[in-house]
């Protein structure tokens, strides 16, 4: 950060009224520290012009009168001190309400951001699994069912696999919800002839109404995966690739969780001093963490996030503050409830 950027952060609001107030405690002292002085210097008069008498007189005149202004000296600095303070101590107020709004502020914009990138990303996963859903080789996989079929398709899930790296494995099931067909075997050679007949995105993909509809399942480890967390989408495979045919069996697509959405958390755009007291993440419709800039409880912890302030929004939580943002949706993937959210710690010495 430039030290012109640095001169224009919001927290010199408070830097600023620190220093005023340091500044003119030190002022208002010295005026004290000064008139007390003069105040003794009066007194020392008088005390010599009684001794000299009637010369005196005079003298003692100019001391009576230099006494009576240092009392009014001590009155005026005493009711500045006090105006000042007072002024202070509500321009500091103030000022921290405005930091602390500008702060939660781009905190939420800021997890907005992350969680309409995520939009964007998965928009485009359920593209590809209707996409996929109607290559040749899929729907001869199941509507042939025979091993060659198979053998084909999972040639062609590599190819695909190969050119889309976000993917950790395609799986092609039959109406029973049997996995006939994936796309790397050697790799993960628990998946193929697993059921999945229980997963709550097979039953969804079975009841789609056409090829134009899909359904996603909330982020779970699958052991077929070698317990890798995955997004799962999935569609109906349908007779002769057509969006009204009849329902042959399911094609889902299992997105590569972790890089990407830590990819997201990771680069939402903190500065250094920033990202040290900052935890980005990413949470489901039930608050769990779905991914973390820290690594930590991942998919294992709820965060206790506070949406009382609407779908996007701020507040602060002890010396905390939290911004957070509903997923807008993309397109027409219409997001599943999840929120961008950033638990920030206040800067050392920051109101």
């Amino acid at each position: 950060m430039s030290e012109h950027d640095a001169s224009l952060r919001p927290e010199r609001i408070l830097d600023l009224s620190e220093r005023l107030s340091t500044v003119a405690g030190a002022k208002i002292g010295e005026i004290t520290r000064v008139n007390r002085a003069a105040k003794m210097l009066s007194i020392n008069a008088l005390i010599v012009a009684a001794r000299a008498g009637e010369a005196g007189k005079g003298f003692a005149i100019v001391a009576e009168e230099f006494k009576k202004i240092s009392t009014e000296i001590d009155a005026v600095a005493a009711a500045l001190e006090s105006q000042v303070r007072a002024d202070l101590d509500e321009l500091t107020l103030i000022g921290g309400s405005i930091l602390g709004h500008l702060r939660g502020q781009r905190l939420a914009d800021l997890a907005l951001n992350a969680i309409e990138i995520v939009d964007r990303n998965l928009y485009e996963r359920t593209c590809d699994v209707r996409w996929w859903a109607t290559d040749s080789a899929v729907v001869a996989c199941v509507a042939e069912a025979s091993d060659a079929a198979a053998r084909h398709a999972s040639r062609r899930l590599k190819v695909i696999l190969d050119a889309y790296t976000v993917y950790l494995d395609l799986w092609i099931c039959d109406t029973r919800g049997r996995v006939v067909a994936s796309g790397r075997p050697d790799r993960y050679p628990g998946a193929q002839g697993t059921s999945v007949a229980a997963a709550a995105w097979f039953q969804g993909a079975m009841r789609t109404a056409s090829g134009d509809d899909f359904t996603v399942s909330d982020i779970e480890r699958l052991a077929a995966l070698d317990d890798a967390p995955v997004a799962t989408y999935a569609t109906a495979i349908r007779a002769d690739g057509q969006a009204d045919g009849a329902v042959i069996g399911v094609l889902g697509v299992h997105f590569d969780w972790r890089p990407q959405a830590q990819a997201v958390v990771d680069g939402v755009r903190l500065t250094a001093e920033e990202r040290a007291r900052s935890r980005v993440m990413l949470l489901d419709q039930n608050r769990r963490v779905l991914a973390a800039s820290d690594g930590r409880g991942v998919l294992t912890e709820t965060f206790a996030l506070d949406v009382g302030g609407g779908p996007m929004g701020s507040y602060a939580d002890g010396d905390m503050t939290v911004g957070y943002a509903l997923t807008p949706g993309y397109e027409t993937y219409k997001g599943m409830g999840w929120y961008g959210c950033i638990a920030q710690t206040r800067e050392a010495g920051a109101g």
